[in-house]
């Protein structure tokens, strides 16, 4: 059951987003389950708030052989099912889908990202757009590098505007898969376009706890181990792998909760204060925590455990 929010009657005509930058956003392996639930919902809540600037574009990449219109009916039906904004706005999702369009794409043919460059430079002498690109790969892991270079084949990551990447978890199979990653990744783009995502830290509980410990005058004085006993950290989960059993098959619970989900929640429960609240800053903190964990060894770790 979907609660609508209550509307803040002293918030009318006030924005608390800033406006981003018109760009045109390019979504890799747009009909599928990431998409469907988070990037189309998440764009049409932003619409919503009035957040997407003027001339903001999205274009559906994938290998499935749709129309523009088949596409904006699948967009219209992940927004009514996985919006947090409910009821939808008729008019403000008429508007969002009239911004989408479809482009099909073989990952591994150049000729179909010429074409999507082409697509590109029509959007942005139709809707003005000075050149800036966003690349969301919402996608297989395996995929990250074979896009990489075909933008960079097509010529597609450079030219005016900024030219942006942003690539989900797991990032890497393993620590040397990682690393080759993240070599690609930086002969594509600079390394501060790379946006390496991690939804779950968006969430407002998970954000939350910086401030709930070293905005607490009540709290941080306590969070030490003089006064802590022990930490259990619980990732319930309230659906299944629904229709991802090809990746849960290759990746494993453990790749996709424990060295991501869980291991974020653990850092910032053991964190130290950061120098600044800034990215930079607290990933220092984050990475000190990670590196005092000692390695787990077998008796450490119950696999394949199903419990109630």
């Amino acid at each position: 059951m979907k609660v609508e929010e209550a509307a803040n009657p002293l918030a009318e005509g006030l924005h608390d987003y800033r406006v981003a930058d018109p760009a045109v956003m390019v979504i890799f392996g747009a009909t599928g389950d990431l998409s469907g639930r988070k990037l189309l919902p998440a764009l049409y809540n932003l619409a919503k708030q009035r957040s997407l600037p003027a001339g903001f574009a999205v274009v559906g990449a994938a290998m499935d052989d749709l129309t523009e219109d088949a596409f904006r009916k699948h967009a219209s039906e992940k927004i009514h099912a996985f919006s947090r904004t409910q009821p939808i706005d008729d008019r403000v999702l008429d508007t969002f889908l009239s911004s989408l369009t479809y482009v099909k794409v073989d990952f591994g043919k150049l000729e179909d990202f010429k074409a999507l460059g082409q697509k590109l430079q029509e959007l942005d002498s139709t809707n003005h757009i000075p050149g800036n690109r966003i690349f969301y790969c919402a996608t297989p892991p395996p995929t990250y590098q074979s896009i990489a270079l075909q933008l960079q084949a097509a010529g597609l990551n450079t030219g005016s505007g900024f030219h942006r990447i942003v690539v989900e978890k797991p990032f890497g199979f393993d620590l040397t898969s990682a690393r080759e990653l993240t070599q690609t990744l930086q002969k594509v783009f600079a390394e501060d376009s790379v946006f390496r995502i991690y939804h779950y830290l968006g969430k407002e509980t998970v954000q939350n706890i910086l401030a709930f410990r070293f905005a607490n005058s009540i709290f941080e004085p306590m969070w030490n181990t003089n006064l802590i006993d022990s930490v259990q950290i619980t990732v319930a989960e309230d659906i299944g792998i629904e229709g991802r059993g090809a990746y849960y098959d290759k990746a494993g619970a453990m790749r996709d909760i424990i060295q991501n989900h869980g291991l974020q929640l653990v850092a910032l429960t053991a964190m130290e204060p950061p120098l600044a609240f800034d990215a930079n800053a607290v990933r220092d903190e984050k990475v000190k925590v990670l590196r005092a964990i000692r390695p787990l060894i077998g008796e450490d770790i119950e696999q394949s455990t199903v419990r109630g």
